[in-house]
C-alpha cells in the first residue's frame, strides 16, 4: 500500500471529528495528510454498483468513467454490479471477493444492504467511500450522493402544489415504495411523508404499497390502489421512476385518475421523456452522473492525502414539462 495512504488513514483515525458515513445532510471538511512518496501508477479502485442493468446506474458508471478518462494516470476502475437490486448475496460476494484482493487501493460501494456491507468492511485497512446509499461504519470515510430525504421532500411539496392547481380539494398521497427495509427507500419515504404533510396534504401511511423497486410489481400495486380508491387519489408517489411510470400507465385509461399527480424519483432518461410527453407528471431528479464522477474524485483525494468532504451532496432537480427537454439534452452528453 502506498505510504501516503497509510499516513492519511493514520491521521484520520486520530481525528475526533471524523463521522460515520452518510449520517448528516451537512458537509464538513476532513483533513488528510499528504505523503512524500511519488505515486507509482494509477490507483486501482473497485467500484460496486447496486446493479449494472438499469439506466440510473449506467449514468453513474458513465460519470465515474468520465473522471477515469480525464485522469488516466491517477485512477483505474474495476466496475461491477449484480443483475438487480434484490440480488443481495451476489453483491455481498462481489464486495467480499474484492476486499480480499491486495491489488485494490480502495473501494467505492453502493450497498444493497448497508449493515451487511458494514460488517464486511470492518477489518479493511483501505479507504471505503459509499455512493448513493450510506454505510454506517468508521471504515467508510465519505458518502457521495443525493440527500434522499430532502429530495423526496422537495418533490412531494411540488406534487401538492400541482394537485392544487389540478383542482383536487382532498389531497391524499399513496406511495408505491421500493424494497422494505432498504435505507434509501426509507429516507425517500420519510421525505415524501414530510413534504406532503407540511404542504397541507395527507400522506396515507396505512396504504403504502411495496413493489421491490420494479415496474411489474408497481402495476399490481396500482391496480390494488384503483380498486380500493375508485374515485381517485390526488398523488401517487413512487420510490423510483420505473415504478412511477408503470403506475401512471396502469391508470391511464381510468377517468378517476385523469388528474392524479404521478411523482417519480431519479430523473432517468425515460422518465424525462415521459414527463415531456405528458405520461408522467414530475420526477425528483438525482444528478447521478455527478454521483459517479465525484465518488471517484473523492476517493482519489483520500488516497492522495488531500482534504475531502465527509458528505458530498450532489443535489436535486424537480423535472416537469418546463425543464424536461433540457435534462434530456444532458443525457445525450452523458451517454455519448
Amino acid at each position: 500500500m502506498k505510504k501516503r495512504l497509510l499516513a492519511a488513514l493514520m491521521a484520520s483515525s486520530l481525528m475526533l471529528s471524523l463521522a460515520a458515513c452518510g449520517g448528516s445532510d451537512t458537509s464538513t471538511d476532513a483533513q488528510g495528510e499528504t505523503g512524500t512518496e511519488a505515486q507509482d501508477g494509477p490507483y486501482q479502485i473497485s467500484m460496486v454498483l447496486k446493479t449494472n442493468a438499469a439506466e440510473f446506474w449506467q449514468v453513474i458508471q458513465a460519470g465515474a468513467e468520465a473522471y477515469e478518462e480525464e485522469h488516466p494516470d491517477l485512477v483505474s476502475l474495476d466496475i461491477k454490479g449484480p443483475p438487480g437490486e434484490t440480488f443481495y448475496e451476489e453483491q455481498l460476494n462481489m464486495i467480499q471477493t474484492d476486499l480480499a484482493l491486495e491489488s485494490y487501493d480502495g473501494y467505492l460501494i453502493a450497498p444493497l444492504q448497508s449493515d451487511a456491507v458494514a460488517t464486511a468492511i470492518a477489518s479493511t485497512d483501505k479507504p471505503v467511500v459509499a455512493f448513493d446509499t450510506d454505510i454506517d461504519s468508521d471504515k467508510c470515510l465519505s458518502f457521495v450522493g443525493t440527500g434522499n430525504k430532502e429530495a423526496a421532500k422537495q418533490g412531494a411539496k411540488a406534487a401538492v402544489a400541482a394537485a392544487q392547481e389540478a383542482g383536487w380539494e382532498e389531497i391524499q398521497c399513496i406511495e408505491i415504495a421500493g424494497v422494505q427495509g432498504d435505507a434509501t427507500n426509507e429516507a425517500r419515504m420519510e421525505g415524501f411523508r414530510e413534504g406532503i404533510n407540511e404542504a397541507g396534504g395527507e400522506f396515507l401511511d396505512n396504504e403504502i404499497q411495496y413493489a421491490n423497486a420494479v415496474a411489474d410489481q408497481a402495476v399490481t400495486c396500482m391496480e390494488a390502489i384503483m380498486n380500493k380508491f375508485p374515485d381517485g387519489v390526488a398523488i401517487i408517489c413512487a420510490n423510483n421512476d420505473d415504478m412511477a411510470m408503470a403506475a401512471a400507465r396502469t391508470a391511464a385509461d381510468n377517468p378517476a385518475y385523469a388528474n392524479t399527480i404521478f411523482l417519480g424519483f431519479d430523473g432517468q432518461q425515460s422518465a424525462c421523456q415521459a414527463v415531456l410527453d405528458g405520461e408522467l407528471t414530475m420526477t425528483a431528479a438525482q444528478n447521478n452522473f455527478d454521483i459517479g464522477y465525484q465518488a471517484v474524485e473523492t476517493i482519489v483525494k483520500i488516497l492522495q492525502g488531500e482534504d475531502y468532504d465527509e458528505v458530498v451532496d450532489t443535489g436535486t432537480e424537480i423535472i416537469t414539462q418546463d425543464n424536461a427537454a433540457d435534462r434530456l439534452a444532458r443525457f445525450d452528453e452523458w451517454l455519448a
